[in-house]
C-alpha cells in the first residue's frame, strides 16, 4: 500500500495521537511494572531486617502469642498473619490502626519485634499505586484503563505502519545514523513490531484489573458462571474482605461466606456450601481461635507461610489465601470462626473458563508463571515500551517545525477504510471507556477549525 494513501494517513494520524496521550503514562506503567515483577527479591534486600531472623533455629512460639506481642508493640486491631514461610524468616501480623494497616515483625522464636512497616510506604505497594494511579484516587484508575485502551490502539495503528509493503529497510533493521531520524524512526518501527504482541498482551492482560472494565468483566462472568461457579458459596449474603492480602482476581469478584454466632444456627433449615457442617445449638459464642484455625488449614494441605485474614466482625471467617506463582495452585479457605468448620474450599479447579484464562494471563503479567524466563520476557517488553516512547518524542522532535505540534495533516475527502473504521469501534464496544475516548477525540478534531490546523500543524 502507498504510504502516502488517506488510509495510511489517517492511521498515521491517529497514532500520533494516541501516543500524544498514551505515552507517557505508558511509559510510568512500563518502569513501575519492571520493578514489580521482582517484588520479593527487591523486598528481601530493601527489608532484609524485618524479613530475616539469625541465629540458631528455636522452636516457634505460638501464633496467638505473636498476635499478642504485636498488639503490644502496635495497639490496633489484628487483621492478617503470616507465619513463617521458611527457617530464618520473620512472622508478620498486620494491625489495622487509625493511620492504616501496620505490619510487625517478629523473631518467631522469642517474639522480639524486628521492626514496624505500614502498608501504605512499602516499597511495593507504592509502586502498585504507581503503576495503576491508585496512588492518585480511584478516578485516576480509570484514567490508566483508557491508556491501556490506547495502548492497544498504538499497537494495532503501529503494525498497519509497519507493514512491509514491499521495502526493505525499517522492518528488522535500522538504517542510517543517530544523528538522523530515519535511524530513529527504524528504530521505532523496528522495536516496535517485536514487542507487540507482549505489548498488546501486557494491555489486555492488565484490563481485568481496572476500574470499570474489571468490574463489569468480573459481573457478567460471575452471572454466566464461567468465573467463578455461585454454588460454591452458597446463596446467603455475603460480607466483603479485607484487602490486606494479595487476592486471586476470580476470587476479588466472589461473595465471601459468613460465620455464623452460635446463637443464631439453626442446623435444620438452609443449605451448607460444600464442605461445610452444621454448628449444633449451644456450641460456645468464643472464636475457635488462631492456633486452632492454623492446625485446621494444615490438615487441608495448606503451607506454612500462608497468608491469613483474620476475622474482624462477629460474621467474618479466619481466610487462608494460597497465591502461588504457579495459577494452578491458587487457593482460598474460609473458615467458620467459631466452629471451624469448612465454609468454602475454592481453587483454580472451581474457576471456569474465564476465571482460568484471566488467572493465567494476570500471572504472566506479573512474570509469575514461568519463573525467570517469564520475568526476562516481560521485563523485555517493559524496557520496549520505554524504548518506543523515547524514540518517539526524538523522532517527532526532529521532524516538527518550531512553534508546532507537526501531526500527520489530514486531507480533503480523507475517509478511512471500512475495515479500519471496523476495527475502531469493535475496540470501542469491548472497552467502553476508550470508544467514549474515541468520540470525544473525534469530535475534536472534527471540532478544531482547519486555520488552526494549518497553524499547529494539526
Amino acid at each position: 500500500m502507498n504510504t502516502d494513501s488517506s488510509l495510511y494517513r489517517r492511521v498515521w494520524r491517529w497514532h500520533f495521537y494516541a501516543g500524544l496521550v498514551c505515552l507517557p503514562f505508558l511509559a510510568l506503567m512500563a518502569a513501575t511494572g519492571a520493578l514489580y515483577l521482582f517484588k520479593d527479591p527487591i523486598e528481601s534486600v530493601v527489608y532484609a531486617g524485618l524479613r530475616h531472623v539469625h541465629g540458631p533455629a528455636e522452636p516457634a512460639l505460638a501464633a496467638e502469642a505473636l498476635v499478642g506481642k504485636a498488639i503490644e508493640a502496635r495497639p490496633g486491631q489484628p487483621v492478617r498473619y503470616n507465619a513463617p514461610p521458611m527457617p530464618g524468616r520473620s512472622a508478620e501480623v498486620g494491625v489495622l490502626t487509625a493511620e492504616g494497616v501496620v505490619g510487625v515483625y517478629l523473631d518467631p522464636a522469642t517474639g522480639r519485634v524486628l521492626g514496624q512497616l505500614p502498608d501504605a510506604v512499602r516499597l511495593m505497594e507504592v509502586v502498585k499505586g504507581l503503576h495503576s494511579l491508585a496512588i492518585a484516587g480511584p478516578w485516576a484508575n480509570h484514567w490508566i484503563e483508557i491508556v491501556a485502551g490506547w495502548a492497544i490502539v498504538l499497537v494495532v495503528s503501529g503494525v498497519f505502519l509497519w507493514w512491509p509493503r514491499g521495502q526493505r529497510g525499517g522492518v528488522v533493521s535500522v538504517r542510517g545514523r543517530p544523528s538522523q531520524r530515519s535511524w530513529w524512526r527504524d528504530l521505532h518501527a523496528v522495536t516496535g513490531a517485536f514487542a507487540a504482541a507482549a505489548i498488546l498482551f501486557l494491555a489486555v492482560t492488565g484490563m481485568p484489573w481496572s476500574a470499570f472494565w474489571g468490574e463489569q468483566f468480573g459481573r457478567i462472568t460471575a452471572r454466566l458462571d464461567i468465573g467463578l461457579p455461585k454454588y460454591l458459596f452458597g446463596p446467603g449474603p455475603a460480607s466483603s474482605p479485607p484487602q490486606v492480602v494479595p487476592t486471586p482476581w476470580v476470587i476479588s469478584h466472589a461473595p465471601v461466606p459468613q460465620s455464623t454466632p452460635p446463637h443464631a444456627q439453626h442446623p435444620s433449615h438452609g443449605t451448607h456450601p460444600p464442605g461445610g457442617a452444621p454448628v449444633e445449638d449451644g456450641a460456645s459464642s468464643a472464636s475457635i481461635g488462631l492456633n486452632a484455625a492454623l492446625d485446621a488449614f494444615g490438615r487441608l494441605g495448606l503451607p506454612p507461610g500462608t497468608p491469613i485474614v483474620l476475622p474482624r466482625g462477629p460474621q467474618d471467617t479466619y481466610t487462608a489465601m494460597l497465591f502461588p506463582d504457579d495459577v494452578r495452585g491458587q487457593r482460598v479457605v474460609h473458615l467458620d470462626r467459631y466452629s471451624g468448620a469448612v465454609l468454602a474450599d475454592v481453587g483454580y479447579r472451581d474457576y471456569g473458563v474465564a476465571g482460568r484464562a484471566i488467572e493465567w494471563g494476570i500471572n504472566i503479567h506479573t512474570g509469575l508463571q514461568f519463573g525467570w524466563i517469564n520475568q526476562l520476557v516481560m521485563l523485555v517488553a517493559c524496557l520496549s515500551i520505554i524504548g518506543l516512547a523515547v524514540s518517539a518524542a526524538v523522532m517527532w522532535w526532529k521532524r516538527r517545525p518550531a512553534g508546532r505540534l507537526a501531526a500527520p495533516p489530514r486531507r480533503a475527502n480523507d475517509r478511512a477504510a471500512a475495515g479500519a473504521l471496523a476495527v475502531a469501534a469493535l475496540l470501542g464496544i469491548l472497552y467502553p471507556l476508550l470508544g467514549a475516548s474515541m468520540l470525544v477525540a473525534l469530535a475534536v478534531d472534527a471540532a478544531v477549525p482547519q486555520r488552526w490546523h494549518e497553524r499547529l500543524g494539526l
